[in-house]
């Protein structure tokens, strides 16, 4: 096995290590943690001789953030280009969707399977296979000649992408013990924030001047280095197991989670009659097949042979922290697809100032998060948390005013709240809910949350655009005008999310540091 932390270290990272530092008296606390950090030579002294990996860890945790820096930009840059697409492509709307639509929905399908991707094969491994299929499919749709090759290019990017979100965090929760994974997962989540920011921004100003192929073709360059630097420098930091695929189960998922997907993306654009048929054959297709799948992964995991081990979620913070995640998500997606509609379609900002407008809330998410990391290490999840949740909801709330007059600086000053409380939540959740997992378990636990947030997204844009849909042709049918309709749509809209904020707020209150991290001291006391 490759070597990558001391053994006290990987003490530090087992759950049950810190639970018998908790549990009884002092000095039994002292002995039991003592115990659980012993090397295998029998002292309680860490092996000063065993080769230090800290410049590697470090080198291979950057890469990673690079590379996925690099794939979520090209996941937002697309946001503002639909309308140019359909123009040059001779597109209609329904069909242009698919680019998105897609994307999601290979997304939902790949990342279930990482979980055991990332078991079978190493690290150096996965990251090129990643890469390369990301690199791929964006040369592919520099070069598309048409909509259908553009789509298909789509769903190989995709297919990176979905891979490589998972490997950077199974890989930052295997090096770093768990009293210093605030600060990096604060790291993460700069790359999670700053690049869905400037996405829409790069998006508008190549638009603005150049064809839509330069969105790719700028990407693809700086996706090439990135991958010919990860096949030289990118290291094994873990141990491939011989596990086997469970081809049922993957089809399974296929069919649960890219149903649920499809059935979502499909519920803001139904007419009624057959689209509407679709919609609900998709979503009941994708209910019946998640049930056979969630048996079939119970039936598995008594063997170790899970496509998605769900014994992470007898792990209560994993679970509450997974729930929270999911419902900032769903009211984040839909934040994401209603302002920019408000802020072109009712106040009539072109693209690159709609961008520009979105940019410092992005921008503020990711200055924040290295300090809401450390705050994290010292303080624990709840008293980020908390005040998190609720600054998120005070915001929703907020744009629950917005009429065709409301001045765009106050939609700036409300987007810019909604993404200081998401900073404060983002970075405390992901690292409290992976930190509570056993960690064999890291790849699913992974998985699950890449998974999760997939669907919540889905949902939660499905939802807030059939509200708006709905309402603004109600409004248009009573005699409102268009902007003022459909400022109204948007308000509904805003609403529902901020309703949903409400089970963040609530939900909190229950979120804990794991017990993992009371360990670092007594552990490296002598």
């Amino acid at each position: 096995m490759t070597e990558n932390t001391s053994p006290a270290t990987e003490a530090l990272a087992d759950p049950a290590s810190a639970d018998s530092a908790v549990d009884g008296s002092a000095a039994d606390s002292t002995q039991a943690t003592r115990e659980a950090s012993r090397p295998a030579s029998g002292s309680v002294v860490p092996d000063l001789t065993a080769p230090d990996h800290t410049k590697r860890n470090n080198r291979v945790i950057w890469l990673l953030l690079s590379a996925t820096f690099v794939v979520i930009l090209n996941e937002t840059i697309m946001s503002v280009a639909i309308p140019k697409l359909m123009d040059d492509l001779r597109i209609d709307a329904l069909a242009a969707q698919w680019l998105s639509t897609a994307f999601m929905l290979t997304m939902a399908v790949v990342i279930p399977i990482t979980g055991f991707l990332l078991q079978r094969y190493s690290t150096r491994a996965i990251f090129i296979a990643a890469m390369s299929l990301f690199s791929l499919g964006t040369l592919a749709a520099a070069l598309a000649p048409g909509f259908p090759v553009l789509v298909g290019a789509r769903v190989v990017q995709a297919s990176g992408t979905a891979i490589m979100i998972p490997l950077l965090m199974t890989t930052l929760m295997t090096l770093v013990p768990p009293h210093k994974r605030g600060r990096t997962m604060g790291n993460v989540s700069i790359v999670i924030s700053v690049a869905p920011a400037i996405g829409p921004t790069i998006s508008g100003f190549i638009l603005n001047y150049l064809d839509w192929r330069w969105i790719f073709l700028l990407v693809l360059p700086i996706a090439l280095v990135m991958l010919l630097i990860g096949m030289k420098f990118v290291e094994n930091v873990t141990e491939p197991e011989k596990v086997k695929i469970d081809v049922l189960s993957v089809i399974l998922s296929a069919f649960g989670f890219g149903g649920l997907i499809y059935g979502l993306s499909q519920t803001g654009a139904t007419g009624g009659g057959s689209s509407s048929v679709v919609m609900w054959v998709s979503l009941g297709i994708g209910v019946v097949a998640l049930a056979a799948f969630i048996l079939r992964q119970l039936l598995l995991q008594r063997q170790n042979r899970a496509l998605l081990d769900l014994r992470t979620f007898k792990a209560p913070i994993f679970t509450v922290a997974i729930s929270l995640m999911a419902v900032i998500t769903a009211a984040m997606f839909g934040v994401i697809i209603v302002l920019p509609l408000y802020l072109q379609h009712v106040l009539h900002l072109d693209t690159l100032a709609t961008g520009l407008l979105l940019l410092p809330g992005g921008l503020v998410m990711g200055l924040l998060a290295p300090f809401v990391g450390r705050l994290y290490d010292r303080f624990g999840p709840r008293v980020l948390v908390v005040p998190g949740s609720i600054v998120v909801s005070l915001a929703l709330w907020s744009l629950t005013m917005v009429t065709e007059h409301t001045s765009p600086y106050m939609v700036l000053a409300a987007h810019v709240g909604f993404s200081v409380g998401l900073a404060l939540m983002f970075t405390p959740l992901f690292t409290a809910g992976l930190g509570a997992v056993v960690p064999h378990l890291y790849s699913h636990a992974s998985a699950i949350v890449g998974t999760v947030q997939q669907v919540a997204g889905a949902a939660g844009t499905a939802l807030l655009v059939a509200i708006l849909s709905v309402h603004t042709a109600t409004l248009v049918a009573g005699g409102e005008s268009i902007d003022q309709a459909t400022a109204g749509g948007i308000r509904m809209a805003f609403l529902a999310a901020a309703i949903i904020s409400l089970f963040a707020v609530v939900g909190s209150f229950f979120i804990r540091k794991p017990a993992d991290v009371i360990a670092p001291e007594g552990a490296f006391a002598h």
